[in-house]
């Protein structure tokens, strides 16, 4: 049974409580089904002033009574905006007044809405398997074909896009505002202006993150934390720590002897005396790649396949241990990395400065400088970026040091096993893109930390659902709204330089780390769990897709993918293309019997 809800206007037929195992139901005023779904009680506040009803869903640590006069304050649905802008953490906001209903979710994508129409009348969700659910919709196989071809790099909004046919996905900084039968999708969010100092933006990341830890750490539930060693979950755990001193941190052990990440984990876990500390060694986890037939579940293709053995495998540690919330540091490398997308915009108004930034990630990275040049020389806009990469699917791929300074965060190259079939399917798909596409800031370095926020966000949506089986509420405070509005803010060219790793967020945590750990300069390397693991299950993988689905449909070649899992690779960049593949494949099984069920549900 599905977790979530739908919204429903008054005058739809539409019974969707058999959806739900002990449906919740919230009416319109006539007595007909407005929400419709499943929810813990600790996740759903609900208000009314007047005619306005609001109804927030997902982490939110706001009172009914805050609520309460928030929602005297709406008087029509363009009120409802500044409404979401005054609400903490992460959540769903559905607001109806005398003009409709509004659904929101948040900045990031973590939390989505989706969009269709039933019986003729508009229907939203938090889930458009549940829509598919709901309509009989079968795959959208333009979308999927998209995603294919562009081995998991594609960027929102196709990258976002709904892989069921007939459900749109409403964009991220948009709402959907459902009036009588109609439903439109307007924008009410826009990225700050990055222009702060990295010392006036600090103080401001430094309080949100930390009411966004404090918010969850407030309650009875037993917390556990990831401590890998790195910056963003040891932030999280000594943050947790002034009001959670008890909690349990947890750590996968390495299999590369060149990582470091256990030595910097060590040396926090010594300074969290109160704490309890769980390593689990190598040799007590799956191997990545682990029951690759496994599914995530049915929203969309699963990013991270390779770990999803592993990842149960940890929820029933973490649940044997008797913990009930769990912190995560997902979404920190997609705010506070380097992409230095910002350095075409800077060129053009800091010269010096720029030349000075290139010059270092020149060291750095070791990028080529005919390719850097070339790449800082081009005046695309993003329709044009699409278009190119719609034309440039089957070229041969960029030179690995490629400067990632364009409008997305990598070239998009179809891997050798789609079909040309899939490959003219993706085209496609790229080029409507293009024709609707806008930036989404005027500066590249900005709107490649939306992408790359974008990109993730659905996926550890997804994530927290694998805890929630468990009965475990996963929480990942980096992407709270109010965390990524203050990081935003900062001027991009001192939030990431080649020089700090992560200066935003050192500097905002500065009396909170162990100096050791803010001034960790390294970053723990897993590429040896990545080799034994895909050796390890390579036989799974040649078993699965011996029977590919995907083939079947005329989307890749099971030869092509049979003769690339058995051939020796320079490098681990096939293996993340091996990975988005099984994830496509084992939703695709899943999205096929789906909707064969529900079309017999339908008859029935």
């Amino acid at each position: 049974m599905s977790t979530g809800f739908v919204v429903l206007p008054e005058r739809c037929p539409a019974d969707p409580t058999w959806l739900y195992e002990s449906p919740q139901v919230i009416p319109h005023p006539s007595g007909k089904p407005w929400l419709v779904g499943r929810w813990g009680a600790d996740e759903m506040v609900q208000a009314q002033a007047g005619p306005v009803r609001v109804v927030v869903i997902g982490h939110c640590p706001v009172t009914t009574a805050r609520l309460t006069r928030l929602a005297g304050q709406v008087t029509s649905q363009s009120d409802a905006a500044a409404l979401a802008r005054q609400l903490p953490g992460s959540c769903h906001l559905i607001v109806s007044s005398p003009d409709g209903t509004s659904v929101r979710g948040s900045v990031t994508g973590l939390r989505q809405v989706f969009h269709t129409r039933v019986d003729g009348h508009a229907v939203a969700s938090d889930r458009p398997d549940t829509l598919a659910r709901l309509t009989g919709a079968g795959v959208d196989e333009g979308v999927l074909a998209a995603r294919l071809a562009t081995g998991g790099r594609l960027p929102a909004p196709l990258g976002t896009a709904s892989v069921w046919s007939g459900i749109s996905a409403v964009p991220d900084d948009h709402c959907l505002i459902m009036t009588g039968d109609r439903a439109r999708e307007v924008r009410w969010w826009q990225a700050p202006e990055a222009g702060l100092t990295l010392a006036e933006g600090a103080p401001a990341v430094h309080a949100a993150l930390s009411d966004a830890v404090g918010s969850r750490t407030s309650g009875p539930r037993p917390l556990s934390a990831d401590l890998s060693g790195g910056m963003d979950s040891t932030a999280l755990c000594f943050l947790a720590a002034r009001s959670a001193p008890q909690l349990l941190t947890f750590r996968w052990g390495e299999a590369d002897l060149g990582n470091d990440d256990a030595a910097f984990a060590a040396h926090s876990a010594a300074l969290l005396d109160q704490a309890s500390h769980v390593v689990v060694p190598q040799r007590e986890l799956p191997a990545l790649f682990a029951h690759p037939a496994d599914l995530a579940d049915t929203e969309q293709p699963y990013l991270f396949t390779r770990t999803l053995a592993r990842m149960k495998h940890t929820v029933g540690l973490l649940a044997d241990r008797g913990s009930r919330a769990h912190l995560a540091g997902h979404g920190a490398d997609e705010l506070f990395g380097r992409l230095p997308g910002y350095l075409h915009r800077l060129l053009r108004r800091r010269p010096w400065l720029a030349l000075r930034h290139l010059r270092g990630y020149q060291a750095l990275n070791r990028w080529p400088l005919r390719g850097m040049l070339a790449e800082l020389a081009r005046a695309d806009s993003v329709r044009d970026w699409w278009r190119d990469e719609a034309d440039s699917l089957t070229d041969r791929a960029p030179a690995p040091r490629h400067p990632p300074l364009g409008w997305g965060l990598i070239p998009l190259r179809a891997p050798v096993w789609v079909t040309p079939a899939a490959v003219d399917a993706a085209g496609s798909e790229l080029r409507k893109a293009a024709d609707g596409a806008h930036a989404f800031a005027a500066d590249r370095g900005q709107h490649q930390f939306r992408v790359a926020l974008r990109a993730t966000a659905p996926a550890y949506r997804q994530f927290a659902r694998l805890f929630d089986t468990a009965g475990i509420r996963l929480h990942q405070p980096y992407l709270d709204d109010r965390v990524v509005e203050a990081a935003l803010a900062v001027r991009v060219h001192e939030r990431c330089t080649p020089w700090e790793y992560k200066p935003l967020l050192a500097t905002a945590m500065r009396d909170v780390l162990p100096e050791r750990i803010r001034a960790r300069t390294t970053k723990g390397s897993f590429d040896e769990d990545l080799r034994t693991g895909l050796s390890r299950s390579r036989d799974g993988l040649l078993d699965l897709f011996a029977d590919s689905e995907l083939a079947k449909a005329g989307l890749i070649s099971a030869a092509a993918v049979r003769s690339q899992l058995l051939t020796p690779q320079a490098d681990l960049t096939r293996n993340f293309a091996v990975e988005h593949l099984l994830g496509c494949e084992t939703w695709f099984r899943a999205a096929r019997h789906l909707a064969q069920n529900e079309r017999r549900h339908e008859r029935a």
